[in-house]
C-alpha cells in the first residue's frame, strides 16, 4: 500500500552516546492570561545540548499554565482565547468550588487541563522537526507571578 510507505527513511548512524541537557526557563506574564512563543528559547537548549538525533521535552511546572504546539497567528491566539473563556469562565469566581479555599483561580486550572502539560518534539539533524507552521507557545491562565518551564533535551 502506498499510503502506508513512509516518505524518507534515513539510515541509522552507528551508535553514540546518549547525552541530555536540562534547563529551566522564567515565564512572568504581567497579565492573567496569555500566550508566549517559546520556540526559539528551545531552538537555544536544543543547539546548546549539541544533541544532533534525539527529543526535546518542554513542560509547564504549574498547574494553571499550559505547552502546546500550534500557529503563530494573532486571530487563533485570539480565539483560544475567547473559546477557554467559554469552556471556563472565570467569573463568577462563586461558580467554583476550588475558590472556596480562598483561591481564584479554578478556571486556570481547568484551562490547563485542556490545553495541556507538555509537549514533545523530535529533533533531527540537530533542529527540531516541526510542520511549516508549528511553534512552542507556553500558556499562562493565572499570571502576574513567576514561573518555570522546563526544556530537556535527550539524545546523541
Amino acid at each position: 500500500m502506498d499510503a502506508l510507505k513512509p516518505a524518507a527513511v534515513r539510515p541509522r548512524a552507528r551508535l553514540a552516546r546518549m547525552t541530555s541537557r536540562t534547563e529551566y526557563l522564567t515565564m512572568h506574564v504581567p497579565a492573567r492570561r496569555g500566550f508566549v512563543n517559546i520556540t526559539s528559547e528551545v531552538e537555544r537548549v536544543v543547539r546548546a545540548s549539541g544533541v544532533r538525533e534525539g527529543l526535546v521535552l518542554v513542560n509547564a511546572m504549574h498547574i494553571t499554565a499550559s505547552v502546546f504546539i500550534n500557529d503563530d497567528e494573532d486571530g487563533l491566539h485570539h480565539d483560544y482565547e475567547a473559546w477557554l473563556e467559554q469552556l471556563a469562565p472565570h467569573a463568577p469566581t462563586t461558580r467554583y468550588r476550588h475558590n472556596e479555599t480562598g483561591e481564584d483561580n479554578a478556571d486556570a486550572h481547568l484551562k490547563r487541563q485542556v490545553m495541556g502539560r507538555e509537549v514533545v518534539v523530535a529533533i533531527t539533524a540537530g533542529a527540531l522537526d516541526f510542520g511549516p507552521w508549528e511553534r512552542i507557545f507556553y500558556g499562562e491562565f493565572d499570571g502576574r507571578r513567576k514561573k518555570r518551564v522546563l526544556v530537556k533535551v535527550i539524545g546523541e
